[in-house]
């Protein structure tokens, strides 16, 4: 009889189990849990290490940042476990322990003393949120548990938890509340800030720590209290923790590099995740950086920089503007990618053309004298000219006649060709051809294709495409160079012993400034071996700057971001083979002084005739005997030619080289001689004369 009333019981049993899987199965299939919009989280846009650069709010106006247990601090986990729910790890949505004893407290009080709501179900109120508090509504909550539970595993139950959870205002989940109220990821969270965290979900608006101090301190101090988590903590841990004060204001989010950030945006809406090529670390120094520099250069003034990576072509860091929310300086505006004249910028790439077609050397001499290019007639910026100097002299002066003469040499055309090879085109106006005036900015350039420009200098002439500073498929790599690498030393060579700003220590750094027309824009570029930072000043309105200068504004700015970036110096690239520094005496007659034109002839403007000695005269019998038997020198006068020049007599230098076209020599004896005067072009004229 007892085997009977057992089988019918198991049989009982078994179709009740039918039934309510059955139940489940079609309530699973009719009213499933509204999972999807449990996942929507805010767009995050992180650097390079992975670190959050900029977050942005998800459509209905909240921070809830993507989450899971790995991110999040063991110990805050195992004190939410043990607070909320202690057999979260064994039941499936609902606690049958956790229901009778909060029954047998309802009935033994008459008011409610626990709750019995698992994480499972307070995951199912957070993702169907519901204003009444009734039986029914608690009911259809443990209901939507167990379809969770059904659905998802633990972790990722415990995932859903961490993303949606309340934490005040519009607040959610641990890590964006973790950001808010101690300015850090939840990684490694103390004793006090974890307990703080677990107890904030449960009354979020009258917790508020920034609002509500004290009852968000009695809040966390119920949590240190609770056995459970003190097991997890210790009870010593858990008293110290107390003590400790609840932050009194609420941080703002990471919104470093705005302008990156929103470009990237709406190139892809709706990615949860952009990945970056910036260094958290150093976006943060160089974005102080020019926001102190902005300040003290004037109420309207921004400064942009560009950092990159000459080898991988990443941006390192690219701040558009000293401060985006500055209305006054148009923060809003992106200045690195804004076209304006880079002033003298694009020498040092007139210079390495030179260098490379063979027209000059660094002690080749040129002339900085007013001259007249087919009508345009260019002055140096501080309206003053100083003769005859080297190359190297007039690149490191940034003297603008020797560069026109230069670029006159080599061809804009041919320039522009070079910088195509880089990836860069610079704007020019409507309908005309690249002309000499790109030698003192006559063009226009972003900072961020200037930075590519002098990229390609730091890599040995190799160009490297930079990008938007999004992170994407790599580069090809270059197979053509801009310049080659001799040419490129020489330009490295020249800029690296520029002078370095007033106050500021030489950096190992090769650089050049540039200043436009007007006082509109102020630049500095430089480069180690490896990196490479640009630096603008000016007004985004385009609006002139009195007193803004390359040197005076700008090159301070790039010191200080080499020294604050963090990064190491790689040191500039020896030597390559052929490459040396000749002494302007060692240097071919061709090259010692600069006077030929992209033609390869001698410009007719500026060439004087070729040397003449008029005295003496060609077979002259020239006595010299004085008193007593002794010769007197014999004064020797010449015309044309270029300066300086040096004498002979007999194949022998008679003294130093002199700018004078009158000299003297006396002979070692009587007889015939052969007097010869060279100039600085290496033409020379001779006479042979009798000497008494």
């Amino acid at each position: 009889m007892r085997w009977k009333k057992t089988a019918i019981a198991v049989a009982l049993v078994s179709v009740l189990t039918i039934g309510a899987a059955y139940t489940l199965d079609a309530l699973d299939k009719a009213y499933p849990p509204p999972l999807d919009a449990a996942f929507s989280r805010s767009l995050e846009v992180k650097g390079a290490n992975g670190q959050l650069l900029r977050a942005f709010a998800t459509p209905d106006g909240r921070w809830r940042l993507k989450t899971t247990a790995g991110d999040v601090d063991p110990q805050f986990l195992k004190m939410l476990v043990a607070y909320e729910d202690q057999r979260f790890w064994q039941h499936a949505g609902i606690d049958p322990w956790a229901l009778l004893r909060a029954g047998w407290q309802l009935v033994s009080n008459g008011r409610i003393v626990s709750g019995a709501s698992t994480l499972s179900m307070q995951v199912a109120r957070l993702i169907e949120p519901r204003t009444d508090r009734s039986f029914s509504a608690k009911f259809l909550q443990a209901a939507r548990a167990v379809q969770i539970e059904r659905r998802l595993g633990k972790a990722e139950i415990l995932d859903l938890y961490l993303n949606l959870a309340p934490y005040g205002g519009n607040l959610e989940g641990v890590r964006a509340a973790s950001l808010a109220w101690f300015g850090k990821e939840p990684k490694r969270l103390s004793t006090a800030e974890a307990a703080l965290l677990v107890s904030l979900p449960q009354l979020p608006e009258r917790r508020r720590p920034d609002r509500f101090p004290e009852a968000a301190k009695a809040a966390r101090e119920r949590v240190l209290l609770r056995l459970a988590v003190a097991d997890v903590v210790g009870d010593g841990e858990a008293a110290r923790a107390s003590l400790s004060m609840v932050p009194s204001r609420r941080m703002e989010l990471p919104a470093f590099a705005p302008h990156l950030a929103e470009v990237a945006r709406r190139k892809a809406p709706d990615a949860g995740e952009i990945s970056t090529t910036l260094s958290l670390p150093v976006q943060r120094e160089l974005e102080a950086l020019a926001k102190r520099a902005a300040e003290k250069l004037g109420p309207k003034v921004s400064v942009a920089i560009v950092m990159a990576d000459s080898r991988t072509g990443d941006i390192l860091a690219e701040i558009g503007s000293s401060d985006y929310t500055d209305t006054a300086r148009r923060g809003w505006v992106d200045m690195t990618r804004a076209v304006r004249s880079p002033g003298s910028t694009l020498k040092p790439f007139i210079y390495g053309l030179a260098f490379e077609d063979g027209v000059a050397a660094q002690e080749t001499l040129i002339e900085d004298r007013p001259s007249d290019f087919y009508g345009y007639r260019p002055r140096n910026f501080d309206m003053s000219y100083q003769g005859d100097v080297s190359i190297r002299q007039a690149l490191q002066l940034s003297l603008n006649v020797p560069a026109v003469k230069l670029l006159d040499a080599v061809s804009p055309a041919a320039l522009m060709v070079r910088f195509r090879r880089a990836g860069v085109s610079l704007s020019l106006p409507a309908g005309e051809a690249p002309g000499l005036a790109i030698a003192l900015g006559g063009a226009g350039v972003s900072l961020v294709d200037l930075v590519q420009l002098y990229a390609a200098l730091a890599n040995r002439g190799v160009p490297v495409a930079l990008g938007d500073g999004v992170r994407s498929q790599p580069q090809p790599q270059q197979t053509s160079t801009m310049l080659d690498t001799v040419a490129v030393w020489n330009v490295s060579d020249i800029l690296a012993s520029v002078l370095p700003p007033l106050g500021m220590k030489q950096r190992g750094i090769a650089y050049k400034t540039g200043t436009s027309y007007g006082y509109r824009d102020a630049w500095s570029v430089g480069y180690d071996g490896r990196h490479v930072i640009g630096v603008w000043v000016g007004r985004a309105d385009n609006g002139a700057v009195p007193g803004i200068a390359g040197y005076a504004s700008a090159a301070p700015i790039l010191f200080e971001a080499f020294e604050k970036s963090g990064v190491a110096i790689t040191p500039l690239p020896s030597a390559p083979t052929g490459a040396v520094r000749l002494a302007a005496q060692d240097l071919p007659a061709a090259q010692r002084r600069f006077s030929v034109t992209s033609s390869g002839l001698v410009t007719a403007s500026t060439r004087e005739a070729a040397p003449h000695i008029v005295y003496p005269p060609e077979g002259a019998k020239v006595e010299l005997s004085g008193q007593g038997g002794d010769m007197s020198p014999l004064v020797l006068k010449m015309q044309g030619g270029r300066a300086p020049f040096r004498w002979l007599a007999n194949g022998k230098p008679i003294r130093d080289l002199s700018r004078k076209r009158t000299s003297q020599w006396l002979p070692d004896g009587a007889g015939y001689s052969t007097l010869t005067v060279i100039d600085a072009d290496g033409r020379a004229s001779s006479v042979r004369v009798f000497v008494d």
